[in-house]
């Protein structure tokens, strides 16, 4: 078996409206030359790219997939809403929820972007694969059942779960979410149900702005099974690091899963324009040894990274290939250029023990369980 890793080009081709960074272009925020929204196709394009480059692709199982059907969608999303975003895709595109514009064909191609999750999934709970990538776009995790928002027009990885537990594949998931922005969208998903855990590393009120709080652990069937970990800015490496031993570990130890989904956005990187967490492309790689190592004690070593955000376009390629490389265990790397200024850059140890305290009280809050009501 092999480490998978399913992409589609259509997927580079979705187009967001006319932006410049996240304020809408008019008034007085003046049209940018290039770019526009921070989710553009290029972090993904070129993270692909270094794969090959590098050679890595060639030690994966590269591969596309079908896209997610109807049926798939409906599973999470109401019709009203599937209905509204295909006729206005249809129309040409527009503007649905918060900071979600698209155009003409968007339906389809976040279908397919959904269709590499569902496939990366379902290749792993097969057995058919060690493990898997999916390069999704448009992203997912702020997507909830019927309202858009945050780049996310569908719920790519709630779909997935959802396909694979329709076939009896799965019936314990756990999603761990380091994207730097509160998985807002999969908690709302699965807020009410037991047999899927949500842990959303994030920085604190990022975005968005009233959602991701220590307190909410779910509700009814799901009490307890969602848990938020809000870091504050700057945390770094070892703040990432000690978040994973202390608490996401050991809830995914508890919970015994029968495959861990990461919802793998590298937006928390110190280069990243929408957040200021300074992690760095070892940090992701250091994280997911940590994740492997578990799945392999828990899960049969059943792991899936589905992609999210990551606004960097030159140092994202970096932290997915440190990623990719831990996955398929290959001694294939590509040397962070950064990585000398970046460990200078880390939190100075006053700031560290400051950060370390925050994290301990944290993990003692969640050994304790919910209140409930």
């Amino acid at each position: 078996m092999a480490t998978g890793f399913f992409w589609a080009e259509e997927t580079f081709w979705h187009a967001g409206g006319n932006y410049a960074l996240t304020l809408p272009v008019g008034g007085l925020v003046q049209p940018m030359v290039a770019g526009g929204l921070p989710e553009g196709p290029e972090t993904k394009r070129r993270f692909k790219n270094l794969l090959d480059i590098t050679g890595l692709s060639e030690q994966l199982f590269m591969s596309g997939a079908e896209s997610a059907t109807w049926d798939d969608l409906a599973r999470v999303h109401p019709e009203s809403y599937l209905k509204e975003f295909k006729a206005t895709s249809d129309a040409g595109g527009g503007e649905l929820g918060l900071r979600t514009p698209f155009g003409p064909g968007a339906f389809e191609i976040a279908s397919r972007s959904s269709g590499l999750a569902k496939a990366a999934v379902s290749a792993v709970a097969k057995g058919e694969l060690n493990n898997a990538y999916a390069l999704c776009r448009p992203p997912g995790h702020h997507c909830l059942p019927d309202w858009p928002n945050g780049f996310c027009l569908l719920n790519n990885i709630g779909i997935a779960i959802e396909a694979a537990q329709a076939e009896g594949l799965i019936p314990r998931v756990a999603v761990l979410d380091w994207d730097v922005h509160h998985g807002n969208g999969t908690e709302a998903v699965y807020y009410d149900r037991g047999d899927v855990l949500t842990i959303s590393i994030h920085q604190e009120k990022n975005y968005p702005l009233d959602t991701g709080d220590i307190t909410d652990r779910g509700r009814g069937a799901g009490l307890g099974a969602n848990i938020n970990i809000p870091l504050p800015p700057g945390v770094g490496h070892d703040g990432y690091l000690m978040t994973m031993q202390d608490i996401v570990l050991p809830a995914l130890n508890d919970f015994a899963p029968d495959i861990i989904i990461v919802a793998c956005g590298f937006d928390a990187s110190a280069f990243d324009p929408l957040s200021r967490m300074m992690a760095t492309a070892e940090t992701f790689a250091a994280m997911t040894k940590q994740v492997m190592r578990l799945a392999d004690d828990i899960c049969d070593g059943r792991v899936v990274c589905v992609h999210e955000g990551g606004y960097s376009e030159a140092y994202v390629p970096f932290c997915g290939h440190a990623v990719m490389t831990e996955l398929a265990q290959s001694d294939i790397a590509a040397p962070d250029p950064m990585e000398a200024t970046l460990r200078t850059r880390q939190p100075n140890a006053r700031t560290q023990a400051f950060y370390a305290e925050l994290i301990r009280e944290m993990a003692e809050t969640f050994k304790n369980p919910p209140p409930k009501g």
